[in-house]
């Protein structure tokens, strides 16, 4: 998912970089939007909610939202604790990619996904003529964000938005996105009791944020209203409008499990490593089946459980499904998904899942202690991003380790021996 920065007037929202879905799917990861998103300063709620409203209804009619659809809309609106409670939530555990895989490309939703693809088969060949995004990958979308259109979420994206905008972290993103929802409203693609969503204001069937609904969302039905609840046919082809904004290529797989060769150099398992497949087989990386992939193609490697599990190359096409949901473990879903839609496809590599994952504490540990034995794995947040991994392989090329950048027990305790 694509940072976006708060701005004020609504009057620049169709100009912003837009996030996709805020709201991942039960089997996901904890990196939905709202949590991927950059930090900005958290702006002091007003002293009353009674009077943050007054401020954003002079606000949103100044930017164009008539005054009647606010008073309606707004009547009667107050803070939702339970959505608080959501976006102050930091869990200490997550599942570990191979159990959220398990989950997220299940047998049901194979099967369930094979039918909608032949029963929708029409109109997603007119979804793939116009915007170049195949079928299998926007149903593996359609199925990981909202079980193909049966799990929406029940809050009003009014109400969560206001209350994450009034009282929540990262309060000017949350008012953009509370005004571009005051947009939809008023441009009449939906009634405000159907606007419903997650906790966090993603919205219909493939999970739209407001702005990005603003900017992305199609009425590809020809019913004059661009509707991501009741419309299959708006929602996934919505879907494939962001796709290839996101710089999609059709024809090009999204990457392939590939088998490394022995004494292989793990530190090229880094998204900044990027070649040809051509110079990647020169490295000895090869790939478990037939791609059908262009020798010039760019790839990056990723090892998503350590040098103890499956091994892929990663091309430019699961870059843009990062663009849509920013987690490795939801790119590698919906590339794996789709793949099974057309054809059974399982994963040669074997998962470590006798290892155990480290928890949100451990996370943070690991980054003040490598910091403290003079790396510099970026904030302690518990976020193993880029520059942690950096550190990471700092210290096991350092150890004489396979240099994978991944973290685990053992590279903590050796940390603590320090």
């Amino acid at each position: 998912m694509p940072h976006q920065f708060p701005r004020r007037a609504l009057a620049l929202l169709p100009v912003l970089l837009l996030a996709a879905c805020a709201q991942a799917p039960a089997e996901n990861l904890p990196t939905v939007a709202p949590q991927a998103t950059a930090q900005t300063p958290a702006e002091e709620p007003l002293a009353s909610f009674a009077d943050w409203r007054r401020a954003l209804r002079s606000e949103a009619i100044a930017a164009g939202i008539d005054a009647a659809l606010f008073d309606r809309v707004f009547a009667g609106v107050t803070p939702d604790p339970a959505v608080l409670k959501a976006d102050s939530s930091q869990p200490e555990f997550t599942r570990p990619v191979w159990e959220y895989l398990d989950g997220a490309v299940s047998s049901s939703r194979i099967g369930r996904g094979r039918v909608l693809l032949a029963q929708h088969n029409a109109v997603l060949q007119r979804i793939e003529r116009q915007y170049g995004v195949e079928a299998p990958i926007l149903v593996a979308i359609w199925g990981l964000e909202s079980n193909f259109g049966s799990n929406i979420g029940s809050h009003s994206v009014i109400r969560s938005l206001a209350t994450l905008a009034y009282d929540g972290r990262r309060q000017g993103f949350w008012r953009v996105q509370l005004l571009a929802a005051l947009q939809i409203l008023q441009n009449g693609d939906v009634p405000s009791e159907r606007m419903i969503g997650s906790w966090a204001g993603a919205m219909g069937q493939t999970q739209f944020m407001p702005t990005t609904y603003n900017q992305h969302a199609v009425d590809f039905d020809g019913d004059g209203k661009r509707d991501l609840w009741g419309s299959s046919t708006d929602a996934l082809a919505s879907a494939a409008h962001y796709l290839q904004a996101s710089g999609w290529q059709r024809g090009q797989p999204w990457g392939f499990e590939v088998r490394l060769p022995s004494g292989f150099d793990y530190s090229l398992a880094d998204p900044d490593q990027r070649r040809t497949l051509a110079e990647w087989a020169e490295l000895g990386v090869r790939p478990l089946a037939p791609t059908g992939a262009a020798a010039s193609a760019r790839a990056s490697l990723q090892l998503p459980a350590g040098h103890k599990g499956p091994a892929f190359l990663l091309l430019d096409n699961f870059r843009s499904i990062l663009k849509y949901n920013n987690s490795t473990s939801y790119a590698l879903a919906i590339g794996l998904l789709a793949d099974n839609l057309l054809r059974p496809s399982e994963i040669q590599g074997q998962w470590p899942r006798g290892e155990r994952q480290l928890g949100r504490s451990e996370r943070v540990e690991l980054q003040e202690r490598l910091a403290q034995a003079g790396f510099d794995p970026g904030p302690a947040d518990g976020i193993i991003g880029a520059n942690t991994r950096k550190a990471i392989r700092a210290l096991q090329l350092q150890l004489n380790w396979p240099a994978d950048g991944y973290p685990n027990t053992e590279l903590l305790q050796q940390l603590r021996a320090r």
